[in-house]
Order: structure tokens, then C-alpha cells, then sequence
């Protein structure tokens, strides 16, 4: 009962909203490595990708991504209006206290919101063809990809969400670390350099990979 009355209240949804914030940066890593698997070429990538359509664990693991992802948003909505309606237009993981905050930290909502808007263009484009069409004409998992870094109008959506990803990113890693209690003025240097440095990295992989095949794909 008292795990249930915690999670009622708007530190309990934070924790869940940092844990699933967590299980998400790394599902990211992961993507990320089997994205790379794109530069040593085609038979690589699609062993990769067969690997993880095939692995029971990691199916499983989808299941549990899509609920992590669905938690995440619709507490992070919950919280913001909850926050709105308190204290007026302050974001659901800003510190009241705080005199000045990050545009990364006042766009959280809309951010996530574009993220929404990408992550369903990018299922209809990569994993539905992936997993379920049966009629692709014999291309392979990595043509598809090639071939959709080969639309410069796409390949743009595509750097540009990982462009408003990072300003996620940015605020929600130390905000994830805040929420649960790990971050004290010590450690806080410390929690910045590394969301800089994982933010960086994850949206910069994602981005390079998309314009190194559009330009070398033409």
C-alpha cells in the first residue's frame, strides 16, 4: 500500500518517469551500435538485424520498450500539466527554486512532442517494412535503409530530430539522475559532462550515419 500511495504522488511519477527515461537512453546506445553495423556493409547489417528480430530476449524487450515509451510519455504529459496548473508554465522537471532554467529544460514537452511525431514516421519507414511486409521485392534490410538516406527531404527530418532529441536529452539525463536522488552540487559537474557527452554521441552517431549514405549514395 505504501508503494501504491508513493507513486500516486508527483515524486513517485517522476522516479517512474526517470527510470523509463533511463531504459530509453539505453535502448538509444543499442540502436545506435546495430547502426553502425551500416559501415561494414550489407551483409553485416542485415546479420545484425536478423540477430535482433530473431533473439527471443530482445523481442521481449520490444514489448517492454513500446510500454517504457508509452509510461514515459504520458506521465511526462501528466506532470506538465499538473505543473502548468500549480505554478503556471514551468516544466515538470525544473526546480521552482531555480531563477533561471535551459531552453532544453523549458521545451521538454514540445520536444517530446516532435519526438512523437518522428518516432511514428520512422516506424512506417524502418521497422513495419522491416518486420512485417511481405512484399518488399527481394530488398534487403540494408537497401531499405540506404535507399531511404538516399531522399534528401528524409534524410533531413531525420537529422533534424536528433538535433531536437539532443535538447531532450540534454535536460531529461540530468533531470533522470536529479529525480532519483543521485545528483548533489559534487556530483553535478560531473552528471553534465557526461549528459554532454552521451547526448553528443547519440546524436551525432545517428546524424553522421544518415549523411554519410546520403552523400555517398547519390
Amino acid at each position: 500500500m505504501g508503494y501504491f500511495n508513493f507513486f500516486r504522488h508527483s515524486i513517485g511519477k517522476k522516479v517512474v518517469m526517470a527510470m523509463s527515461g533511463i531504459f530509453l537512453m539505453i535502448f538509444l546506445s543499442l540502436h545506435l551500435t546495430v547502426n553502425l553495423f551500416l559501415f561494414f556493409g550489407e551483409q553485416s547489417f542485415n546479420h545484425a538485424v536478423v540477430f535482433m528480430r530473431k533473439n527471443i530476449f530482445i523481442r521481449f524487450m520490444e514489448y517492454v520498450l513500446a510500454l517504457g515509451f508509452i509510461i514515459h510519455m504520458l506521465i511526462g504529459i501528466y506532470l506538465h500539466i499538473q505543473n502548468n496548473h500549480k505554478k503556471g508554465k514551468v516544466d515538470y522537471a525544473v526546480d521552482a527554486s531555480c531563477k533561471t532554467s535551459t531552453l532544453s529544460s523549458r521545451t521538454m514537452i514540445y520536444t517530446g512532442i516532435l519526438i512523437l511525431c518522428f518516432l511514428i514516421l520512422h516506424l512506417i519507414n524502418f521497422m513495419i517494412p522491416m518486420k512485417y511486409s511481405s512484399n518488399r521485392n527481394n530488398i534487403s534490410d540494408y537497401k531499405l535503409v540506404i535507399n531511404l538516406f538516399k531522399n534528401p527531404f528524409y534524410t533531413f527530418i531525420y537529422v533534424f530530430s536528433f538535433v531536437i532529441l539532443g535538447f531532450h536529452l540534454n535536460h531529461g539525463f540530468q533531470s533522470a539522475f536529479q529525480s532519483l536522488g543521485l545528483s548533489n552540487k559534487k556530483r553535478l559537474i560531473w552528471i553534465q559532462k557526461l549528459s554532454f557527452f552521451y547526448f553528443w554521441t547519440i546524436c551525432s552517431g545517428f546524424s553522421i550515419i544518415a549523411i554519410w549514405f546520403f552523400f555517398n549514395n547519390q
